[in-house]
């Protein structure tokens, strides 16, 4: 009885039990196939209407923050203006996260120029300003809404600007900063418009050339050496060691440090940099032609008579009744170059400048902007190619044959040269073959790389100083005068 009660009392209990986990069974099946149609509708609603597009808000926290994987998911512009002697230039630049360029459209930089240069408006600093207006529209059609207010842009003006009078320099900036802060919806700082020094001038290009060929992070002597002529001034660059820049000579009072030093990819550089001051293509003719003042100068082609106009001075200009000689040509390229002057060092390059001692950071030399403008004119490189390697001696070759041109038949031997530079290609070869050969003291059998552009990527990029400015703009990269 005891056994048949007990079994009686729980047969009850146990059948509530098997009822209720039998209904919780019918619901959570019923819970799955819920979720499971929930889930079918939302992606058939997503397939048939696409993903709503990213506020501006969502945009602005994917690109700059960092989400809980420590993954970044960035993209970065910098606009840089190059104010130069001869014409202003926007270059835009994209970086992503590792600081490796990034395409704009078709290419990996926005690129475009436009003439003449902001020093050819000293009397009119607005115009000079508005002359940047068709640049700027350029540069905020390609960087995309939500990111301008973090884009920098700058403007880094070159000898041009250095060499106006009185405060005509100054006139033309604030004019230009004043567009900027009106104008632009950049992100913009007033000290971010300036003067460049020449040591950054020719520092920025070292960055330039050694980030597009992948050098940066290595050691010193895997980088190349850079020279740069411009239309006012000539830069010389290069890396050198620990030692020799502890052992630089003080620079004299008043002129800018001879070595830089930075950090950047990961590595410490001691860069050597100095830039030559009226001694750019254009600003040369004006010293050679100063040399043989109101006389005739052996470096004008035969048969042109006439004037040459540099920072608002005029220089005679006229060929000797016997034509342009390339030895006497020579010899005034020399003395104005100022070889001879007091070197206070062991070694000097010309003027009295200390030459950096050489080393393993120049064993490999680039020449970039008029370099290969001028070898292209002269027809002893392809013009349409990005970089050609030449000898010095080349240099010295095409002026011989130049020299021996005369001015009316110049036109047909040289198609490519402006008319007005015609009267000065004897003279503008003469002058960079002697400028690195005695001036540089640089081996005339050396072989030299040409550069307008660097490939990188598959992409060509524009060998010039303002993507060394870019770069500083968005890493840590700064520079420092050693002494």
């Amino acid at each position: 009885m005891q056994r048949t009660t007990a079994a009686s009392n729980s047969e009850p209990l146990f059948s509530g039990e098997r009822m209720e986990q039998s209904g919780n069974s019918r619901r959570s099946a019923f819970l799955i196939v819920s979720l499971l149609v929930m889930l079918i509708v939302c992606v058939l609603f997503l397939m048939t209407t696409g993903p709503a597009p990213p506020s501006d808000l969502a945009m602005d926290y994917l690109v700059n923050r960092k989400f809980s994987s420590n993954v970044k998911v960035s993209k970065r512009y910098a606009v840089i203006f190059d104010a130069g002697s001869t014409g202003s230039r926007v270059h835009v630049y994209c970086f992503d996260q590792n600081l490796d360029l990034l395409p704009i459209g078709k290419d990996l930089e926005l690129f475009v120029k436009t003439k003449p240069g902001l020093s050819a408006y000293a009397n009119d600093p607005q115009a000079a300003a508005n002359s940047l207006i068709p640049l700027l529209d350029k540069a905020e059609g390609v960087v995309p809404q939500a990111l301008r207010p973090k884009t920098p842009v700058k403007v880094g003006a070159t000898a041009g600007l250095r060499l106006l009078e009185g405060d005509a320099a100054e006139r033309i900036l604030e004019a230009v900063r004043e567009l900027l802060t009106q104008n632009s919806t950049f992100k913009f700082q007033s000290d971010w418009v300036t003067v460049l020094d020449g040591y950054q001038e020719g520092s920025y290009l070292w960055v330039t050339i050694n980030y597009l060929l992948r050098n940066l992070g290595r050691k010193y002597s895997d980088t190349v050496a850079v020279v740069d002529m411009g239309g006012g001034s000539v830069q010389m660059a290069y890396a050198i060691s620990e030692i020799d820049a502890a052992n630089a000579p003080e620079p004299p009072e008043g002129q800018e440090s001879y070595v830089m030093r930075m950090n950047v990819m990961g590595a410490n550089y001691f860069l050597y940099a100095h830039s030559y001051l009226y001694y750019g293509l254009s600003a040369a003719r004006a010293e050679i032609l100063n040399v043989t003042e109101e006389s005739a100068n052996p470096c004008i082609l035969a048969g042109y008579d006439g004037t040459y106009t540099y920072g608002g001075k005029e220089y005679k200009a006229s060929a000797s009744s016997s034509g342009s000689d390339l030895k006497k040509c020579r010899s005034a390229v020399i003395k104005a170059l100022k070889v001879n002057d007091t070197c206070n060092y062991p070694k000097c390059t010309f003027g009295g400048v200390w030459n950096g001692g050489g080393g393993d950071g120049q064993k490999n030399l680039l020449a970039a902007s008029t370099f290969f403008d001028k070898a292209a004119e002269a027809g002893f490189i392809n013009s349409s190619e990005p970089s050609a390697k030449v000898r010095l001696v080349d240099f010295e070759t095409a002026a011989k044959s130049a020299c021996q041109t005369k001015f009316d038949e110049a036109k047909s031997r040289y198609p490519n040269l402006k008319k007005s530079y015609l009267p000065y290609i004897c003279m503008d070869l003469v002058y960079q073959h002697t400028l690195l050969t005695v001036g540089f003291g640089l081996d005339p059998l050396q072989e030299i790389t040409l550069v307008k552009q660097v490939k990188y990527k598959n992409a060509l990029v524009e060998a010039a100083w303002p993507l060394g400015t870019a770069i500083e703009a968005m890493s840590s990269l700064k520079l420092y005068p050693l002494k």
